[in-house]
């Protein structure tokens, strides 16, 4: 059965060959060839387009084995009808995507901590099923299993895309997508799919969801983001007794791939542009006195070399970001708390932020490490202060972890065993000491007068984490700290107040790159809020990424371009494998 097609307007309609003849880069791609052939004059030759573009993608995807993080939220109904938050799930893992392969994870957390581990089946989440939100269809995304209906023309930020509805032709199998998409109008690769999977599995569900690519390097178009959300889902349960069949499932969920082209650290990296000019060389480090290290002062650098260790470690892993503006961010709010309380620590304090969506706040020697999720959650600069102040009296207090990474091979750990491996917490001795030390450094601070809204985020938090106990727990620190003194100073909670915001919904506030894994805090325009139904604090929430193409800003973004190879498809010149 062939689908009927209408024909594009005139207005619509677009010649590409000179267009694309002249963006060709680098190798035979058959796609792009065709594109120089032929004129777009029909909606069936853009199908054509398409179905060919999403093959070649899946080839591309194939050569990769990205981190794959998910994170659900699971509502419950009240009596009169409005969700309420019942409970947490967090998956952290790497995909393989071969395409000779079954689609596989491989968990990266520990046993404990893949809460919660008891109840239904298997908590009715499976992380594979959010990999499988990557993909249009890994097998059969073509006419004989189709059928396409032209919708019009929409811009995804910059990016202009046509935007088709898709549907599955009776008898076409299992998995087929059920949806609309949005196609680049360059080299017609989707770039976003919203829809579900078909049929249903018995004694099983899938979800609708919404999955969106980011153009990472130039015709590259990898996975970023996936949103699901069911709000009356009917499901099976009858693998545990004296449940009821046909329960009600509702969730929201957020799942992030990151980790395509894992680099070693820039210092690792530096042996290439290295030039060795022999003894003068050597002549220009000394000093008219060569002097020894004091015991205070090999100490020192013996606790760098294990901070040094466990960061590179961590960023190989895909676990920390690289080095940024971010960091800059941070490292200025540690230097207020420093001036102003007369601090001078040796080596400086400095700031990293890992890749992770679950909180997590911990110092390893004189580096604090907050993870994404947090940052993305904080409503401002004094409740910032306030959870780098509570590290940085555990500097100043307690006695560094760190040190016992400093032996090289104490930091060689395969990349699914990092959270296993690693682990930075105190006693709460130490908490409680430094928890005084950091109320005198925020009292002194330009912070001192805003310590209400950390206040009440740490109420906010205290309150959540009751429900939210996969995202509170952290996988390498300690939880946070809630200081007594500082609630003290919050007002009560208002949860029907839209003037009172004491946590933002997750990732409000920070954009991660899932090829470089570099982060930047996300530039959106303050929104007034109209219904306290829009406070969200700590709460999942769609993807709505302003898409652009890919354009390298600085050289140690000039990755090379994505090459063809032997069958002529595009595909990456270093698969992260």
């Amino acid at each position: 059965m062939r689908p009927l097609f209408t024909l594009l307007s005139l207005s619509v309609l677009m010649s590409v060959s000179s267009v694309v003849a002249a963006q060709t880069t680098g190798g035979n791609d058959p796609v792009r060839e065709d594109l120089g052939r032929r004129e777009v004059r029909s909606v069936d030759s853009v199908v054509d387009l398409i179905i060919a573009r999403e093959h070649h993608e899946n080839v591309v995807i194939s050569a990769y084995r990205p981190i794959v993080e998910t994170y659900a939220q699971k509502f419950s109904m009240r009596k009169n009808g409005e969700p309420v938050l019942s409970s947490d799930y967090y998956y952290l893992g790497q995909a393989t995507l071969a395409e000779s392969e079954p689609l596989a994870y491989h968990s990266m957390l520990t046993v404990k901590d893949q809460i919660p581990k008891k109840g239904f089946v298997d908590e009715g989440f499976h992380p594979i099923g959010f990999v499988h939100m990557a993909y249009l269809d890994r097998q059969a995304f073509d006419r004989q299993h189709y059928e396409f209906k032209y919708v019009g023309q929409e811009f995804l930020g910059d990016v202009r895309c046509v935007v088709f509805d898709v549907k599955p032709l009776p008898n076409s199998g299992i998995g087929r997508f059920y949806g609309r998409i949005y196609a680049e109008d360059k080299n017609y690769t989707v770039v976003r799919f919203n829809g579900i999977y078909l049929p249903v599995r018995h004694k099983g569900y899938n979800s609708h969801f919404d999955s969106w690519r980011l153009n990472v390097q130039p015709d590259l178009w990898l996975p970023a983001y996936a949103f699901a959300e069911e709000m009356d889902l009917k499901i099976h349960r009858l693998e545990i007794k004296h449940v009821n069949d046909h329960e009600r499932l509702r969730f929201k969920a957020q799942t992030r791939f990151w980790g395509f082209n894992l680099q070693p650290p820039e210092r690792e990296q530096e042996f290439t542009s290295m030039t060795v000019d022999g003894a003068s060389a050597a002549g220009a480090r000394r000093s008219d006195q060569q002097l020894d290290s004091s015991p205070v002062q090999a100490q020192r650098q013996w606790q760098t070399e294990a901070e040094n260790n466990v960061l590179s470690a961590l960023q190989q892993t895909g676990l920390l970001t690289p080095q940024g503006q971010v960091d800059k961010t941070l490292d200025g709010v540690i230097n207020n708390l420093e001036v102003t309380n007369n601090l001078d620590i040796d080596p400086p304090v400095r700031c990293r932020v890992l890749t992770t969506a679950t909180f997590d706040l911990f110092e390893v020697g004189h580096v604090i490490v907050i993870s994404r999720g947090l940052l993305d959650v904080l409503p401002d600069e004094a409740t910032l202060a306030a959870l780098l102040a509570q590290q940085l009296g555990e500097i100043l207090v307690a006695k560094s972890s760190a040190e016992r990474y400093a032996f090289y091979d104490t930091v060689q750990t395969p990349s699914l065993d990092a959270l296993k491996h690693f682990s930075f917490r105190l006693d709460e001795r130490e908490r409680a000491a430094s928890s005084e030390k950091a109320l005198i450094f925020l009292q002194n601070s330009p912070y001192k007068d805003k310590l209400a809204n950390a206040g009440l985020f740490l109420k906010e938090f205290d309150q959540d984490s009751r429900t939210l106990r996969a995202l509170v727990a952290p996988h390498l620190g300690d939880r946070l700290y809630v200081a007594a003194q500082i609630i003290a100073l919050a007002p009560a909670l208002e949860a029907q107040s839209v003037n009172q915001v004491a946590a933002l919904p997750l990732g409000a506030r920070i954009k991660l790159d899932p090829w470089s894994d570099e982060i930047e805090l996300t530039k959106s325009k303050p929104v007034t809020l109209i219904s306290s139904r829009e406070k969200m604090p700590l709460e999942v929430t769609p993807f709505m990424p302003y898409l652009t193409r890919y354009a390298a800003t600085s050289a140690s973004q000039q990755t090379p371009n994505v090459s063809a190879n032997e069958n002529g498809s595009p595909s990456p010149p270093r698969a992260n494998k």
